[in-house]
């Protein structure tokens, strides 16, 4: 691109990052430092540090590249990412920071006494944590390559090893004043350019997103293909492209129809049912149910609001996390919008989740002012891989410390951080073509199908058994995984196959409901003898001290 700008902008905000983990590690000294913070953060900064580390690379990249691509259908990722703290804030917040428990392998043993449970709990995190930890490091691969042509390997690798330093030295205490910085830094950088596309299109007279002859090339247009597609050119021919080949177009030229992407305007504007049949809707209640109630099955979310000193301050964090959310998703789609417009060229490419970082540069030229820009928006990409990385890290670090390796310790942390980064490192660098929010829909679909019906049927009914919980998990969140599987690994399918498996929640989360409900009342004699006094202790307030 050569701007000279973007080096220095990521290099900053790599330089910042570390140097406030290191004033975390001045802070840092217990173990309960590193899982909890010793539970002295405030509302506020709790919740601009989870803001931080929950607007991820899906966020601040794959929600504008999904509008882009797929039009108004897409709308409910960022309605059901933002929406899911409300359900957060009404069921388990509060309940869940007066257990007392630092992970949620030990709210499992807390609330059902049984060791086998939080094994089973122990594999998820783990599992969950590495399915989201994959497409933040791919992501920083993608922007770094995109905006400075270097090799997509670096970009994932510098954000793993600085992630994975940061962590392993200063732990919760030290992310959690990163993670709030870079809440800040991301909304800035989408905000600020967000003001001068604006001002742009309507200075150019304000083109139609839609036109009804479908987007059009601006200008004299050489694009490069990343994926294999089928193109319907404008006289009608078909032609299959395959990554690599090279495709010209003149100014005005319209944008060939890409296969299984809205091109035109009727397709892009209006919500699809796909054809005759539902399983279009179905794929939008299904994303509906994942992220509404994935939220509070997330781990690296959870493990957040373990670091308030009481559950009143848990549910005052919810509702700031709420505004920030809600404000910061407002952005994503300016960006989908415009793209249609500035950057038609991705569609054929298959680069949409670029169109962030691209923009800027399209709609703005090639002057100071687009390329400053695009600088920060390079920068808030990396912000957003960074902070969420952190606190996915933190939670799965914090589990294979105290669960796989068996120590409570400063060391025992510091050694299960790098093992925790180096998995997901590896399997970045070797499944660069998934597409982010995609992966990311999934890992919220697992949490959904299974850490949700534990935390709400554990917090609210106390006829859960640990054979229950356990059996509703292997089953909602197996079946999950199961899907998650044939998605990324399996082959392409179609039809209602293709539809349940790369959108399963709104058939595995009623599944784990049912299954943990009905073995709960097979058998129910395996409910804890102090359940009473343990949901007590969840929800009456903390001034009664019980």
């Amino acid at each position: 691109m050569g701007n000279g700008f973007v080096v220095p902008a990521i290099v900053a905000v790599t330089l910042v990052t570390v140097g406030i983990g290191f004033y975390g590690l001045r802070l840092a000294r217990t173990t309960s430092d590193f899982l909890v913070a010793s539970r002295v953060i405030s509302p506020t900064w709790n919740a601009a540090a989870i803001g931080g580390e929950y607007l991820s690379a899906a966020s601040f990249l794959g929600v504008a590249g999904l509008i882009l691509k797929y039009g108004v259908d897409v709308l409910w990722y960022p309605v059901g990412f933002a929406a899911g703290y409300l359900a957060l804030l009404l069921f388990v917040a509060a309940p869940l920071r007066r257990s007392g428990a630092f992970t949620l392998p030990d709210f499992c043993e807390l609330r059902l006494g049984s060791r086998r449970l939080r094994v089973l709990a122990t594999v998820f995190v783990i599992f969950i944590g590495w399915l989201y930890l994959v497409p933040q490091l791919q992501g920083a691969g993608l922007t770094l390559a995109t905006v400075t042509g270097s090799p997509y390997p670096l970009g994932a690798l510098l954000v793993a090893v600085v992630v994975t330093a940061n962590v392993a030295l200063g732990g919760m205490r030290a992310i959690t004043f990163v993670q709030a910085f870079q809440y800040w830094l991301k909304l800035t950088a989408l905000a600020v350019p967000a003001i001068f596309l604006a001002l742009q299109w309507h200075a150019d007279a304000r083109p139609a997103v839609t036109p009804p002859d479908g987007p059009t090339f601006r200008t004299a247009t050489t694009v490069v293909v990343e994926h294999r597609a089928t193109l319907t050119l404008p006289d009608g021919r078909i032609q299959e492209v395959r990554p690599g080949d090279e495709l010209s177009f003149a100014a005005g030229d319209p944008v060939p129809e890409v296969s299984g992407v809205a091109t035109d305007a009727a397709d892009w504007l209006l919500p699809s049912t796909a054809g005759d049949d539902d399983r279009g809707l179905f794929a939008t209640y299904s994303l509906i149910l994942a992220t509404f109630l994935g939220t509070m099955g997330l781990p690296h979310v959870l493990v957040r609001f373990y670091t308030n000193p009481d559950g009143a301050a848990a549910r005052r964090t919810t509702l700031v996390v709420l505004a920030l959310v809600g404000a910061f998703y407002l952005l994503p789609t300016i960006y989908g919008v415009l793209g249609r417009i500035y950057t038609p060229q991705l569609l054929v490419t298959g680069q949409t989740d670029a169109v962030v970082v691209l923009l800027p540069g399209a709609a703005l030229g090639d002057g100071t002012t687009g390329q400053l820009l695009a600088a920060l928006v390079a920068a808030g990409a990396f912000a957003a891989f960074l902070s969420t990385s952190s606190g996915l890290l933190t939670s799965v670090a914090g589990v294979i410390s105290t669960d796989v390796l068996g120590r409570g310790s400063v060391r025992g942390f510091r050694l299960a951080t790098v093992i925790a980064g180096a998995v997901p490192a590896v399997l970045a660098l070797n499944l660069a073509d998934l597409d982010v929010s995609q992966v990311v829909g999934l890992a919220f679909a697992v949490a959904a199908s299974s850490f949700c019906p534990l935390l709400v049927l554990g917090i609210w009914w106390r006829g859960l058994t640990d054979l229950g919980a356990a059996a509703g998990i292997l089953v909602g969140g197996g079946a999950a995984v199961a899907a998650v599987l044939v998605t990324v690994l399996g082959p392409p399918l179609s039809g209602w196959p293709a539809t349940l498996t790369a959108q399963p929640a709104a058939w595995t989360v009623p599944l784990a409901f049912t299954v943990m409900v009905a073995v709960s009342v097979v058998t129910r004699r395996r409910a804890p003898a102090d359940v009473g006094a343990t949901m007590l202790r969840l929800h009456a307030p903390e001034a009664l001290r019980l």
